[in-house]
């Protein structure tokens, strides 16, 4: 038995390769699946099986694909009804790879479908070797169950089930191979190590030292993340089979001026990947900014529209191909077009353009410390701003803006701030298509807002590899500790 995890950063999503000596499986496929296919072939060794723990929310998976150009089949919970070509499974069932067993566990809680495989090497012994746990386990956090908010007291109940009854009944030794890992928002505050055992977990996991069932329910189903817009679009998108990555649209070049010309048609947006110093230096008119440095593929999901077709600007062809491959792992399959040449085609041509100034930190620390008349926005998340902010600061979370920018006064100098600089910017682009024009962007965010002295640290921004989430689930677990 060999095991080859892939990660891909940004969305944090874990997927294994699980290979014998002439067979293999892949588990929670993403959907650039060439990379399953090297591997395969470097290991000598053909895809035969694709395994799917639930419908992913967060992603857009790649079974139909792999399937299609492996010949594999694909094997996917009973109870989530997927509509394509698979082997339904249930508790109880088993799935022989050469010497490798797979068992089903049937996990409901973060998703009501879920399933987890347990592997046992039988060339080695009768003990499972590891677990397959998609999003019910996590090194240091469990799955969150609010995607359902209809059911999420229910499906809260049905993970600590799932959990005490099922997952941490197999022994301490055996591994934890989870889908995701920090920077997801498909738990809350996950760890960075990227695998685990069910003894450590047991015994250092905040969330299964909550032992009251209760307890365990309400810690997980208040002050909770927002759950991007996405989340919802994906698992339908997974239930039913996504479109072959092969049938979607053909990202056109378009010189400035056919660029213009579709900019000008009904149904086509811009879609602005460059750094939020470029963006803020020279964009188009109306453009969304979604900086490639970010986190692009979880803002991309978020806050796009649905129902329109975008044309991507980037520094060059190759960032504009990355942009359109993330876009697609979180269901935006609307990008049709790039503008050849960036920018610098499209000043040299004449067109008209727009600009956001960039500020530094001590620039905002006079304005804050000053008499000027400005509203400053802090854009992060809640947890982010409750553990330190600018005085004076309001926050309004980036994707809420949307919605909430009728809570601002046009009239005034509105001053964004995020964590970096991304966010915001992505916040001065949605300002900028509801009327707003007197906008600063604050370069470096409250990350370098603090660096100066200005603010005390944030926990949050200063821990790269954890969770957004970090300090309101340290608050939570400290309270529960203090009811035992």
């Amino acid at each position: 038995m060999l095991l080859k995890q892939i990660f891909i950063g940004k969305i944090a999503h874990s997927s294994y390769l699980l290979a014998g000596d002439e067979l293999c499986a892949v588990i929670d496929p993403e959907r650039d699946v060439e990379v399953y296919i090297r591997e395969a072939r470097s290991l000598g060794v053909d895809i035969t099986h694709i395994f799917q723990t639930h419908l992913h929310a967060d992603f857009i998976s790649g079974h139909m694909d792999l399937a299609k150009k492996t010949g594999a089949k694909i094997y996917a919970p009973k109870s989530a009804n997927c509509t394509f070509d698979h082997v339904p499974l249930e508790e109880g069932d088993t799935v022989e790879i050469e010497d490798m067993v797979l068992s089903v566990l049937e996990t409901p809680g973060h998703t009501p479908e879920h399933v987890c495989y347990v592997v046992t090497d039988t060339s080695r012994g009768k003990d499972p070797v590891g677990v397959f746990v998609g999003d019910t386990l996590f090194v240091g956090d469990v799955g969150r169950p609010d995607l359902f908010p209809d059911m999420a007291q229910e499906l809260a109940g049905n993970l600590y089930h799932s959990l005490h009854n099922k997952l941490m009944k197999l022994p301490d030794h055996c591994e934890v191979y989870p889908a995701h890992g920090a920077g997801s928002l498909c738990g809350r505050a996950m760890g960075a190590k990227r695998r685990s055992t069910i003894g450590y977990e047991r015994k250092y996991n905040p969330a299964l030292q909550i032992k009251d069932k209760a307890a365990f329910i309400k810690s997980l189903t208040e002050d909770m993340p927002p759950a991007p817009d996405h989340f919802s679009r994906c698992s339908d998108i997974n239930r039913k089979g996504p479109a072959r990555v092969a049938d979607l649209p053909v990202m056109e070049e378009l010189n400035a001026d056919n660029f213009k010309k579709r900019t000008q048609e009904g149904g086509f947006q811009v879609l602005d990947a460059r750094t939020y110093h470029a963006f803020g230096s020279q964009h188009i008119k109306g453009a969304w900014h979604l900086d490639l440095n970010g986190n692009f593929p979880t803002f991309a999901g978020w806050v796009l529209p649905t129902d329109k077709k975008f044309l991507v600007v980037a520094d060059d062809y190759e960032k504009a191909l990355e942009a359109n491959l993330w876009a697609r792992r979180v269901g935006v399959d609307s990008i049709v077009g790039y503008l050849d040449g960036g920018m610098v085609a499209w000043a040299v041509n004449g067109f008209p353009a727009r600009h956001i100034r960039q500020i530094s930190a001590g620039f905002l620390h006079d304005m804050v410390t000053g008499h000027e008349n400005f509203v400053l926005v802090d854009v992060r998340a809640p947890a982010e701003y409750e553990d330190s902010h600018s005085e004076g600061a309001i926050n309004i979370p980036v994707a809420d803006l949307r919605k909430r920018s009728d809570e601002l006064d046009k009239n005034k100098l509105t001053v964004l701030v995020c964590s970096s600089g991304n966010r915001s910017s992505l916040g001065t682009s949605i300002l900028e298509q509801h009327g707003f024009s007197n906008i600063y962007n604050l370069a470096g965010g409250m990350t370098g807002y603090s660096a100066a002295g200005f603010s005390k640290q944030c926990k949050v921004c200063s821990n790269p590899h954890g969770s957004r989430f970090f300090s309101r689930v340290t608050e939570v677990k400290r309270h529960w500790d203090l009811q035992d």
